[in-house]
């Protein structure tokens, strides 16, 4: 399974600024809840 198949959108961290680097963001302007849900995706794509 993808990213695209878990209907998760990151971003590269870098865009946010030198100490994003070497990282990814998964939301800025979401609930906790979602992001949640998005990690549980995320793991799940990684199996």
């Amino acid at each position: 399974m993808s990213l695209n198949e878990a209907q998760v959108v990151c971003a590269p961290g870098a865009g946010f600024g030198k100490c994003g680097e070497g990282r990814m963001r998964i939301s800025a302007f979401n609930s906790c809840e979602n992001v949640d849900k998005a990690l549980a995706r995320i793991a799940a794509a990684l199996k």
